[in-house]
């Protein structure tokens, strides 16, 4: 994709010869009472699957794919949505998007979500999976308009965990912003160097490997809703969760991808009634 990154205005990344540039662009539109993926377009291999219809026609379901398997050196992605005026569109992935190790140039991801005025969109990705020595800068932004509503979120993993591996080298650059109306209501950005001391420090990280941010934009949470959701716990590390005007934030840390995407999927099957005005069905990608 060739036209300038929205974000902050910057253009694309240059893309060293071995790298891959690739983009994706979505539309989803409202047709009668059914929600429509109206126009696709994208450059390189980024893509997505046949839209499914789960829940019936009011909610469309679309995997995001990198046939690659995992972005390295190089490598420059960009996924825009747009949800236009009372669409419902729900995104997730069929599994984590690795970064692999560099020893040169360094690697990027943008995604921009646009949501009009009484539309939808869940954004229910696997986790990112930095392995050390990868060289990153992600960027996620989503974009509210009149009474839009997001529910959605981003989980890190620092090293194959696994394997032991943990993050000594590299660096990541990442900036989550949602803004409604072109006011920002979330902002946040991390600049994390492989190996560094901050991330021990009890500030920041505290050692711990993976971490997450969930956000919860233009639902109306009222105080049993929110007290069951503070209930909620991850099964390892430590989550929490705030209520701001307008918007609603999770956080996990701690040592497991699982746990963290668990824990926001169980926050997702208590807000989805108020957000979207229906229980939460699980993609069946999650299963595979």
């Amino acid at each position: 994709m060739s036209a300038p990154a929205l974000i902050e205005g910057r253009a694309p990344a240059r893309v060293a010869p071995a790298g891959w540039e690739a983009g994706l662009e979505l539309r989803f539109e409202r047709v009668a009472s059914r929600t429509v993926l109206a126009a696709r377009r994208h450059v390189g291999p980024l893509c997505v699957q046949k839209t499914l219809y789960p829940e019936g026609p009011a909610v469309c379901q679309a995997i995001v794919v990198h046939p690659p398997g995992g972005i390295v050196a190089g490598d420059s992605l960009r996924i825009e949505v747009d949800a236009l005026p009372h669409a419902h569109a729900q995104l997730t992935t069929p599994g984590a998007a690795k970064w692999y190790r560099s020893a040169g140039p360094g690697a990027r991801s943008d995604t921009v979500l646009r949501v009009a005025t009484g539309a939808l969109v869940e954004w229910l990705p696997q986790e990112t999976m930095l392995f050390d020595g990868a060289r990153a800068e992600i960027r996620f932004r989503v974009e509210l308009a009149g009474d839009a509503r997001f529910i959605g979120w981003d989980v890190t993993q620092l090293g194959r965990t696994a394997s032991g591996e943990r993050y000594a080298t590299g660096r990541m650059h990442q900036a989550v912003e949602l803004l409604r109306d072109d006011t920002m209501l979330w902002c946040e950005r991390a600049v994390l160097e492989g190996g560094s001391r901050a991330l021990q420090s009890g500030a920041i990280l505290g050692g711990a490997p993976v971490y997450g941010t969930m956000m919860v934009g233009g639902a109306d949470v009222d105080g049993s809703v929110l007290a069951a959701c503070r209930a909620a716990a991850p099964t390892s590390g430590a989550g929490a969760v705030t209520r701001l005007p307008q918007l609603l934030v999770a956080r996990y840390r701690g040592d497991c991808a699982h746990a963290a995407r668990t824990y926001f999927a169980t926050l997702w099957r208590l807000l989805r009634p108020v957000l979207a005005g229906r229980e939460a069905v699980p993609p069946r990608i999650w299963n595979t």
